[in-house]
């Protein structure tokens, strides 16, 4: 078959020297370094007789064209060089083609490809305290992240000078609030009808049937009311917090936006931190209501409660501190998620891999310390008596 690929015509061919008789030793290269020549190029660089030389100068002032082809080979001759223990003085190129060579010198090449490790005991020691010390900084950060944003928020608050982002406030109650309706209405509904089910279950055997409205008010409203739909924030609105903001640092809109003076805290971070403050307690008194009104559904058909018994068991069996336990707690929960979410995606790399893997990692850690805080909280309201 015809080759209908177009011929590259070489001007003037590629050539290596090797000069041992200067000091230190020169690698002479000049003509044309470019893919068409790559093969040719690539022979004549192993066919070298670099000898007992310690040191040498790679000079290419004498190439004519240069693409990343022949400036990879470059870059691999000087690392070959290199990992004989011959020491490279300097590369020296043409003015047009250095930035094109510290580019891939610096950013196109991967790394090298390590062999895996056997997992020893010391292997298994040395990844245990890097990851201790991994948590340790990145606790540090958080806690620093954490007084900038609540400096940033008094102030916005407080000074008469500056104006709260009130759109995007707004925003973002609508974002992480409204259209969260939905999910957590279906879920906190759901999850009242498990509740009355298997409480009513258990209840049985002691013909205590009644006093599943007591499990289910006391248990919904006080604790899982609040950390149900507090997870759900977290892997729902969290998530969208660092893939957003971290979008942006793949693109350098963040870059932008400090360039010409903006503050990103109070820009990017502070909407999202007041609003899910504001959406999540509202979200978790929706979730405690459709919630009950689930369990009542549940025992309706189950055990036969009417509506009116069923309000009347509740009334007696909760007060208002019982539904204040669960409501207290949800606009912490709403700033360390938000905390948490903006935080890691202000973190994120260049890379769109980068994105994945912090998303993933703010979901894991909101979740985390929701449950840590909620234990905490627990154990704080049964030591005073609330």
């Amino acid at each position: 078959m015809r080759n209908l690929a177009p011929s590259i015509r070489i001007e003037t061919p590629a050539t290596v020297k090797l000069d041992l008789a200067s000091r230190p030793s020169r690698l002479v290269l000049a003509g044309e370094w470019i893919v068409a020549e790559a093969a040719h190029i690539d022979v004549m660089l192993h066919a070298l007789k670099s000898g007992d030389i310690a040191e040498v100068i790679i000079d290419g002032r004498g190439i004519t064209l240069l693409d990343s082809a022949g400036a990879w080979l470059i870059l691999r001759t000087r690392r070959s060089f290199e990992s004989r223990h011959v020491a490279v003085r300097d590369v020296i190129l043409p003015e047009q083609y250095r930035t094109l060579f510290r580019t891939l010198e610096t950013e196109a090449l991967a790394p090298d490809t390590l062999p895996p490790h056997h997992f020893t005991i010391v292997s298994y020691l040395e990844r245990i305290g890097r990851g201790t010390m991994h948590v340790l900084h990145q606790t540090y950060d958080l806690v620093g992240f954490l007084g900038r944003v609540s400096v940033e928020a008094w102030e916005a608050i407080t000074s008469p000078r500056r104006e709260l982002p009130f759109p995007a406030f707004i925003q973002q109650i609508e974002e992480t609030g409204v259209t969260a309706l939905p999910i957590v209405g279906m879920l906190a509904f759901l999850l009242g009808v498990v509740l009355a089910y298997q409480g009513a279950d258990q209840l049985k055997r002691f013909s205590a049937q009644i006093y599943t409205i007591d499990f289910l008010g006391i248990g919904f409203l006080r604790e899982l009311g609040g950390l149900v739909t507090a997870i759900i924030v977290a892997g729902r609105s969290g998530s969208a917090f660092t893939a957003t903001i971290g979008t942006m640092r793949v693109n350098e809109e963040t870059d932008a936006m400090q360039t010409i003076g903006l503050n990103i805290a109070e820009i990017l971070v502070l909407p999202r931190v007041l609003g899910l403050v504001v959406a999540l307690p509202l979200l978790t008194f929706y979730a405690d209501v459709v919630g009950v009104i689930g369990g009542m559904v549940m025992t309706y058909f189950d055990l036969g409660i009417t509506f009116p018994a069923f309000m009347r068991e509740l009334e007696s069996a909760i007060t208002l501190k019982t539904l204040l336990v669960g409501l207290i707690k949800a606009p912490i929960f709403a700033f360390v998620i938000a905390l948490v979410g903006c935080f890691e995606g202000l973190r994120v790399e260049r890379n769109a891999a980068s994105v994945g893997r912090l998303t993933t990692r703010s979901v894991v850690e909101a979740i985390f310390l929701i449950i840590a805080l909620d234990a905490v909280f627990s154990v704080l309201f049964s030591v005073i008596g609330f």
